[in-house]
């Protein structure tokens, strides 16, 4: 638990000492810490509903998952995109991704994805389970870790976050977590006329593709990779939840 709050947050969690078995844990552990950064979200939009319009609320709701998250899955999109924009083959494109600033490509699909995000949670907020939609796309895009994690996927180098979670979780526990997420997520909608669960499958498969991409160009994932996913699936997930709004 300490594992996954201090890695995939900003809370100054101290993180114990780390082997495979930890790992894969922290990574199955993932969707509940979606699941907090959603109470957050909900309290937020629910303060700010007449205070602001939902644009603004929109754009501060976007913003506070940057901060909380510092910022780290936004820097790994960003890397990741440099890294297949980049042209050159995987040690140099894995180069590429390790230095500290952000090329074309990198700025490029940071807009992008922040302008959908903002103007997806925007629209969101003015239908009737806006706040929960957003919230449940949350979680969703923090269920793709363990998927992106299972056994069998290797890591592009052979150091980093990438090299200790490749590969770390095993696809019974993969299995239990989705069914877990589905089943609460399934009851939350007929308990508040939520999301139909298909945009999860939707989300999720998006951002598989973008973690398959990776693995094909780069050998295997990164921490980079692993930010990446969870951007796209979030993106993904909340386009989805605007078109079936």
């Amino acid at each position: 638990m300490r594992l996954a709050f201090g890695t995939l947050t900003v809370l100054p969690v101290k993180v114990p000492s780390v082997d495979r078995r930890t790992a894969g844990r922290a990574m199955a552990l993932a969707p509940l810490v979606g699941l907090v950064l959603a109470l957050v979200v909900l309290v937020e939009t629910v303060v700010l509903e007449d205070l602001v319009p939902p644009q603004l609320t929109a754009v501060l709701v976007v913003g506070t998952l940057a901060l909380l998250t510092r910022g780290m899955h936004l820097d790994g999109l960003a890397d990741t995109a440099d890294g297949l924009g980049s042209g050159r083959p995987a040690e140099g494109a894995l180069e590429v991704m390790r230095k500290g600033d952000v090329g074309p490509f990198g700025v490029v699909t940071l807009v992008l994805v922040l302008l959908t995000q903002v103007v997806s949670v925007a629209f969101l907020l003015t239908t009737r389970h806006g706040p929960a939609d957003v919230a449940a796309a949350l979680v969703v895009s923090r269920l793709v870790l363990p998927l992106a994690c299972l056994a069998g996927i290797p890591a592009a180098r052979p150091e980093g976050l990438g090299a200790m979670v490749a590969g770390s979780v095993s696809r019974a526990t993969a299995a239990l977590v989705v069914l877990a997420v589905l089943v609460v997520g399934a009851a939350a909608t007929v308990v508040v006329s939520g999301p139909s669960p298909w945009f999860a499958l939707v989300g999720l498969l998006g951002g598989l593709l973008v973690g398959r991409r990776a693995v094909r160009r780069f050998g295997g994932i990164t921490g980079d990779v692993l930010g990446a996913v969870v951007e796209a699936t979030f993106t993904v997930a909340l386009v989805a939840l605007v078109a079936a709004g």
